[in-house]
């Protein structure tokens, strides 16, 4: 399964953006992962096929991660942005339920080019 991100771009703080993934295909669980520059890469958010949903602790609320299993599209809502938003956000794929429960990259199969989000005034 191949997945391919967009919808990013520019915003000031407070704003808001979304982000869509699509996938070639069913794939159970899918997420988004971000890398800043210099930093590693960290989990955002992940939904699986049954509708469970897991979130980074650091996001407090300001992200809503939602999919369209019609479609094979993942979502992410971000509000609220902050200027340590700013980062590259790549979609990814897994098989099962262990990329949602977990959120760590290791647990993804396949990845997106990914889309920048940049937050700044």
């Amino acid at each position: 399964v191949q997945v391919v991100e967009s919808g990013g771009g520019q915003v000031e703080p407070g704003g808001s953006l979304r982000l869509s993934c699509v996938a070639s295909g069913y794939i159970y669980s899918m997420a988004w992962f971000r890398q800043a520059p210099g930093k590693e890469r960290e989990g955002v958010a992940a939904q699986d096929y049954a509708g469970n949903t897991n979130y980074a602790d650091y996001l407090k609320g300001r992200f809503r991660v939602s999919r369209d299993d019609d479609k094979n599209i993942l979502y992410l809502q971000m509000d609220s942005l902050k200027p340590e938003d700013t980062a590259m956000y790549y979609c990814a794929a897994g098989e099962g339920y262990p990329l949602r429960q977990s959120l760590r990259p290791s647990e993804a199969t396949s990845w997106g080019q990914g889309t920048q989000v940049t937050v700044s005034s």
